[in-house]
């Protein structure tokens, strides 16, 4: 029978994996260096026609980092970037503007018409009049009319009384916007960070040189302005359904071809192993010492969940915890920050422990001073961790009076690398030593002959892994923030969504074949196979962040098509859910196996739900154009990054605790509860409140416009906080989960039970 060896040879798909991300990497670089050139230019001075000056560029810079420093995209977002509590600021800012500016203009109404006439003659003008491009690139001056510029100035003050806590109504939005209780700016902090607001707002309400686009492509809908999707958002939007359909439908006729073949060719030439590869290996002091990574997963996650139950609870009290005065300790701004940074951190962690661990096992020795270097990477982490979340808790709280020692030691202000540069430069060292440690321990492997393919995607995606997050250095602490986001995608989707999984699969793919369950040349295929169909739609597929952040059109073209192919290999993960179930009941001894390959198995429904069906529902830019920025992201971004990544993470994590436990001690009946318990509970979260709430939040904006799916009239409307409290079932169920495996972890490593199995 035709194997899947010669259907496909290793060499061909090596060819193509390495001439395609050649391709794929070069029109990334391309693109940003569009970006780099197109984005929103800012200003050296904001003037009104009569010669007065409104803001200048050391403002507006000075502005951002104030933004930064209060928790940036942690407390509202810019540009539909960041978190949902608060408002859009660019919306909001622009919102206001607009209406004021309106105002103003209806004072004066034009004799001999009747006030129907007399307001659309008036909105037109509106229109015209903030959508005018009135850029000066020789001078750098963006020049408003008089009136524009007593608009602007009265919505500033806006943002300073509601930033400074100067009156009850700023005090009460800041209640709703769940602000910091000691977070108080001063006056003219306000007066610079409101500035920054304005310039986001006029790149999104101001036309692109001779084109009748924004600069953020008409993006938010404020009807207003006259913000409505343009003709090219619909178009790319139906050819990325189309393309998906298309390549949706190549590939499932392909798996189900090869499907019987890949079935009859899987096992090993010499029929499944016997026994379990652990009972006959050593468990090395390096090994050994990777325990302690496994300890501080289990806390990790734990305090990310009760982190998130909080943070999620200040959408009904803004400032309290059923009464308590909690957020005068952790406000909403730190809770968030924190919950965000842990969801990847002890993700990140048991995939790091899991590198260190398999490595030795791999290469059947222990390198000199590999135990020493796990160790030293477990306490850096660790004072990485501590050292950052310290630093974030002192900026909400305005510990740091010097920006600069903000942004290298405090808040950056961006989701997910809200770390200060110090400790971004250290992780991204640490990151470093790890693959170096990881390549120590695997060289016996590189040094035999023939087969080698598994362990040359496994050091190649460890490299990525260090080279990706260090791509979070390629901003600095006044960095336009079109191009600051690019390259924060890049960390987000390309090192979190991206390499880490082609790792994952690579590391799972290469143990099997240890253990003797698979065939060596049918898993190389597989992932080589694997990691082609998934990156040749994941990295292009980063520009769907990237629609409406100031970038040129080129990237809603290229993101929507990419983005879709993304979604294809997430529609045959049945087959390898199947074929793993059928492994698994091969021998006796994979019993042992269970539970990791039964958290493998969510990881492929996860992938399907969570990164497919949610992922795809905002993929597409006339669906995102509304979406972006409400709970649909939300509701996407806790299925597929606890779903996939997270329960791949907790199946890793099984897996190495397999040999550094005895399993005849492991209460098999908390992990059959944490299992069940926290995949009822996401499905619950998800379905029963963040999808509603993004739903309707989508309907609201579609129907009224984006502002005022973000305010905080709506968000805390009697329907909106009953689906947040709609969120408290699942949570409860979910939590129960995490219980089930902190207890269970701290089980399998309690003293007096496994004497000859402890952590050194």
């Amino acid at each position: 029978m035709q194997t899947y060896q010669q259907t496909f040879s290793i060499k061909r798909l090596w060819i193509i994996l390495i001439v395609g991300m050649i391709a794929m990497f070069g029109i990334l670089l391309f693109l940003g260096a569009e970006i780099y050139q197109k984005a929103p230019p800012m200003p050296q001075t904001v003037t009104s026609s009569s010669g007065e000056v409104l803001y200048t560029l050391n403002d507006i810079e000075t502005g951002q980092n104030v933004w930064q420093s209060i928790g940036g995209m942690e407390q509202g977002s810019i540009w539909g970037h960041g978190s949902y509590l608060a408002p859009d600021w660019s919306a909001e800012w622009l919102h206001r503007e607009a209406e004021t500016l309106l105002g103003l203009m209806l004072k004066t109404p034009i004799t001999g018409l009747s006030e129907e006439q007399n307001t659309a003659l008036r909105k037109a003008a509106l229109q015209k009049e903030m959508r005018t491009n009135s850029y000066d690139p020789a001078t750098g001056n963006i020049m408003v009319t008089d009136l524009r510029a007593e608009a602007i100035k009265k919505v500033g003050n806006h943002f300073v009384r509601l930033y400074v806590g100067s009156d009850p109504e700023s005090l009460a939005l800041r209640r709703d916007y769940a602000f910091p209780v000691h977070g108080l700016l001063t006056e003219v902090e306000a007066k610079q960070l409101s500035s920054f607001y304005f310039w986001t707002a006029w790149g999104a309400t101001t036309n692109r040189p001779n084109l009748d686009i924004t600069y953020t492509s008409n993006w938010p809908h404020e009807p207003l302005v006259g913000n409505k999707p343009t003709t090219e958002l619909l178009m790319w939007s139906i050819a990325s359904v189309l393309l998906l359909l298309a390549g949706a439908g190549a590939l499932i006729a392909y798996y189900a071809k090869q499907f019987d073949v890949w079935q009859n060719d899987a096992l090993p030439e010499t029929g499944m192993a016997k026994a379990d590869l652990v009972d006959s290996t050593i468990v090395t002091p390096s090994m050994r010492a990777t325990a302690k990574y496994f300890w501080v997963v289990s806390a990790m996650f734990l305090a990310q969940v009760l982190l998130g139950i909080i943070t999620a609870h200040y959408a009904v009290e803004g400032q309290g915890l059923y009464g308590l005065p909690f957020a005068e300790y952790l406000p909403y701004t730190v809770t968030r920050t924190w919950h965000t940074q842990l969801a990847v951190l002890w993700i990140a962690t048991a995939w790091l422990a899991t590198g260190l661990y398999v490595a030795p096992l791999m290469g059947g020795r222990e390198p000199k001073f590999q135990r020493f270097g796990v160790n030293f990477l477990f306490f850096s982490l660790l004072i990485i961790v501590i050292g950052s979340f310290l630093g974030q808790w002192a900026a909400v709280h305005r510990f740091f009076s010097d920006l600069t020692m903000n942004f290298w030691f405090g808040h950056q202000g961006y989701e997910y690398v809200d770390l200060g540069r110090f400790w971004q430069i250290y992780l991204t060292i640490g990151l470093f030593l790890w693959v170096a440690l990881v390549m120590r321990g695997l060289w016996p492997v590189l040094m035999q002959k023939g087969g080698k393919s598994l362990i040359y995607l496994v050091l190649v995606s460890a490299i990525a892994i260090g080279l990706l997050y260090a791509a979070g250095l390629m901003w600095g602490q006044h960095t336009h923030i079109a191009i600051m986001n690019y390259w924060r995608w890049w960390v987000v989707h390309l090192w979190v969504e991206g390499i880490f999984e082609v790792f994952a699969t690579a590391i799972i793919s290469l143990l099997f074949v240890r253990m003797g369950i698979l065939r060596k040349s049918t898993a190389t295929v597989m992932v080589l196979f694997a990691t082609i169909i998934f990156l040749f739609g994941g990295v292009l597929g980063t520009f769907h962040h990237l629609y409406f952040s100031g970038t040129p059109t080129s990237v809603i073209a290229v993101g929507a098509m990419f983005s879709a192919l993304e979604v294809v290999p997430l529609l045959v993960v049945g087959f390898e859910a199947y074929t793993r179930h059928k492994v698994e009941h091969m021998e006796q001894w994979q019993r042992n196996y269970h539970w990791p390959f039964m958290f493998f198995a969510a990881v492929l429904f996860w992938n399907l739900v969570g990164a497919g069906i949610f992922g795809f529902m905002i993929n597409p830019p006339i669906a995102l154009y509304y979406m972006q920025g409400l709970n649909t992201t939300a509701n996407h971004g806790h299925a597929a990054l606890f779903g996939v990544y997270g329960m791949l993470g907790l199946g890793l994590t099984l897996y190495c605790l397999r040999g550094l436990t005895n399993i005849d001690f492991w209460n098999q009946k908390l992990l059959k509860i944490s299992f069940w318990s926290l995949n009822i509970g996401l499905a619950m979260m998800t379905f029963l409140s963040l999808l509603p709430q993004g739903v309707i939040q989508t309907y609201v904006s579609i129907d009224q416009g984006y502002f005022f799916a973000r305010s905080a009239e709506f968000i805390h409307s009697p329907i909106m906080e009953a689906l947040v409290w709609a969120r408290v079932p699942g949570d409860i169920v979910f939590s129960v989960g995490v219980v089930a495996f902190v207890c269970f972890v701290y089980k399998a490593f309690v003293p007096g039970k496994n004497h000859n199995n402890q952590a050194i």
